[in-house]
């Protein structure tokens, strides 16, 4: 088992231009906090949606632990964030007023071992910014490139 766990969605930061952070805690069963902790988990699909005043992360997979029985979860399901209520109202103000959305950004543990996300309030890139990205990630390759050259 790996000390710290930092899985990360790098598919986001090509897709969304980040407006503001947060950490929520996520409610889990036995099963998935170990799997976790084995560093089985994916959230490169997932996204998150309010649901009765609930915020949810839907489509992230955490696979099935190997030695858990027939009370096993479910690889793909909904998986409740915790928020203050506060941070919970502006992020729903947001979404619904402003047409934005929240992403997760990366899972990771706390130093207690407990299972966290960091999430964004994030606004679509448009096809422009998304080539505009590449052509500066390919020109910072081509000047490390000539600063090791030299």
């Amino acid at each position: 088992m790996q000390k710290s766990i930092n899985i990360l969605n790098k598919r986001a930061k090509f897709e969304y231009e980040f407006i503001e952070k947060y950490t929520a805690g996520i409610v889990l069963a036995g099963t998935e906090i170990k799997s976790i902790r084995l560093g089985k988990a994916s959230i490169a699909d997932s996204f998150c949606e309010f649901q009765n005043g609930e915020l949810f992360m839907i489509n992230s997979h955490v696979e099935e632990y190997s030695f858990g029985t027939h009370y096993n979860h479910k690889a793909k399901s909904e998986r409740k964030l915790l928020l203050n209520k506060k941070e919970l109202k502006s992020l729903h103000k947001s979404v619904q007023n402003k047409g934005l959305t929240i992403v997760p950004l990366r899972l990771f543990t706390n130093e207690k071992g407990l299972a966290k996300v960091e999430i964004a309030l994030a606004k679509g890139k448009k096809l422009y910014d998304k080539r505009e990205t590449i052509k500066d990630r390919e020109n910072k390759i081509n000047l490390d490139r000539l600063k090791k050259a030299y």
